[in-house]
């Protein structure tokens, strides 16, 4: 329904300026001239004599089903400058090379084929967004962009080029109503708050725009129009939800096969290494029991053929009749010893 577009559903319906098609009406129609030089004059913070607004095309179409292309604002200023103002509500994929791409194209608009380049006027491009844009999150509400020189940070490049961001978020972050700029903004974001009345008591073009809002918000074809365009917004968020949806859904299974697969590595690896520890110290152990087998076995047989080899001697020298204490001397042998081997 239309009514989440509107400011206010207790008095009486106010479209909401941040719908493009209301937005484009009420900036960009022929007899708005005054209201949008205003405007204007508060987001470039310069003075300007003279707007022309008849490069618009008509803007309040007799059917709904008519195609409304990409609804800018286009502006000629003081005969010598373009600028381009266009409110988004919706984030867009590629939102700062979207803005580059029309500020080119409203800048090819001032030659034409066979005239010089110096013809070229000076172009201005403005973007007032409904969301915050993604990198810009630490910047003010509203940021002005030119080509610098990288390194020194010093000269310009051209000043016919500038790019105005507004984030219409941000603007409540920042309370200063001696702001004209700011004051545009909080008009834009709802037209019916206590604020923005109080700025209406001091801030004339802002009460113009007002009572040209509550005349565009009386049109039926408008209402039809606007009606149309916010369900569009709201069929394409839903999309775009879903979408994010999806891929925070993709990006949570990722992450937990990863999760899965790493703990299950693990897992693996534990196992198969206490496998692989237990075979190691198998054969291990094998090989150093076997070498220390083979080292007892060793010391065992010298021992004992040394025990042999002494029973052998003594034995003889028994044959010969020496004489007891004569071979405990020779061998070391006890006497007990000796005797015992008289048995053997």
């Amino acid at each position: 329904m239309l009514y989440d577009f509107y400011d206010d559903k207790k008095e009486k319906k106010l479209l909401s300026p941040k719908l493009d098609v209301v937005f484009q009406v009420l900036f960009g129609e022929v007899g708005s001239e005054e209201i949008t030089k205003d405007f204007l004059e508060a987001i470039l913070n310069e003075k300007i004599t003279k707007i022309d607004l008849s490069r618009n095309p008509i803007l309040r179409r007799m059917s709904i089903n008519d195609k409304m292309g990409i609804l800018d604002v286009i502006i000629e200023i003081d005969n010598k400058e373009y600028c381009n103002i266009e409110m988004q509500m919706s984030d867009k994929d590629d939102l700062i090379r979207r803005i580059l791409y029309y500020w080119a194209k409203t800048y090819s608009r001032g030659i034409q084929k066979g005239e010089f380049y110096e013809e070229l006027k000076r172009t201005i491009s403005v973007i007032i967004t409904d969301f915050e844009i993604k990198g810009l999150e630490e910047l003010e509400y509203c940021t002005k962009w030119k080509i610098i020189e990288e390194k020194e940070r010093k000269i310009i490049l051209t000043d016919v080029m500038e790019i105005v961001i507004i984030e219409l978020p941000k603007i409540y972050k920042k309370r200063n109503k001696k702001d004209k700029l700011l004051e545009w903004t909080y008009f834009l974001d709802n037209p019916k708050s206590e604020e923005v009345e109080e700025i209406m008591k001091e801030n004339e073009g802002i009460k113009k725009a007002n009572e040209k809002l509550e005349e565009i918000s009386d049109d039926e074809i408008m209402q039809r129009i606007a009606e149309w365009k916010a369900d569009g917004i709201r069929l394409e968020k839903g999309r775009q939800a879903r979408f994010e949806r999806k891929i925070k859904e993709l990006e949570e299974e990722k992450a937990r096969e990863i999760k899965e697969g790493r703990e299950r590595g693990i897992a693996e690896g534990r196992e198969k290494g206490i496998l692989e520890g237990i075979a190691e110290g198998r054969e291990k152990g094998i090989l150093e029991g076997r070498a220390e087998g083979i080292e007892e076995g060793r010391k065992e047989g010298i021992k004992q053929g040394k025990k042999e080899e002494i029973i052998k001697i003594v034995k003889s020298l028994q044959k010969e009749g020496s004489d007891i204490n004569f071979i405990m001397k020779i061998t070391g042998l006890t006497k007990e010893e000796i005797e015992s081997m008289q048995k053997l």
